[in-house]
């Protein structure tokens, strides 16, 4: 599934971490976060980078749903 500048976006506020935040826990950069989160189109970048941020997402608790939906787990099941 791709995901989208807007569910990055949306689940690092779900989850109230900073840019800086969400970059320490994906060992990126943040300014590769902040990359990914204003494109245009689907996120944006090597593979491998958008993946690392989108598992730190994803291992603090974000499900990412077709429809470029974005909730926390257990949430509206």
């Amino acid at each position: 599934m791709t995901v989208t500048p807007a569910q990055f976006r949306a689940a690092r506020a779900m989850l109230n971490l900073s840019r800086a935040d969400l970059a320490e826990r994906a060992n990126v950069s943040r300014k590769t976060v902040e990359r990914i989160e204003v494109a245009e189109a689907a996120a944006p970048g090597r593979y491998a980078t958008t993946g690392a941020v989108q598992g730190a997402l994803e291992a603090a608790g974000v499900v990412f749903t077709e429809g470029q939906g974005v909730r926390l787990q257990g949430a509206g099941r």
